[in-house]
């Protein structure tokens, strides 16, 4: 299940991250995100062992927001090793997410080959 993470708890929990981290910023109130929310669970079980899964209501916390430049609910930013390789904002598919995940976990071009 996908944990609901601060400002003070960013840093050690994606930024320092071995693994892929997948961070959904939300609200209560925002239809779109009550809308992805059981296919985010589902994926955050899915995939448990080799990607993170969490939460920043930014009702309650909005540092995160502003420092990643949230503009629109929800926003799911994807990191690997503290940076952000790929995002989708507003209303999405379950689909798009799981590609994205996909090319996110599999995708090797950010390692030097010799």
């Amino acid at each position: 299940m996908p944990k609901q993470i601060t400002t003070e708890e960013f840093q050690t929990k994606v930024t320092e991250s071995k693994f892929l981290c997948v961070v959904k910023f939300k609200t209560k109130w925002s239809g779109a995100s009550q809308i992805v929310e059981p296919f985010y669970k589902e994926l955050s079980i899915t995939y448990r062992g080799v990607a993170n899964f969490f939460i920043v209501d930014t009702e309650h916390d909005n540092s995160l927001a502003e420092r990643f430049g949230i503009m629109e609910l929800p926003t799911i930013l994807l990191f690997k090793k503290g940076t952000v390789v790929d995002h989708t904002i507003g209303l999405t598919s379950k689909q798009l997410l799981i590609e994205k995940i996909e090319h996110a976990l599999f995708d090797n071009t950010d390692e030097k080959t010799n």
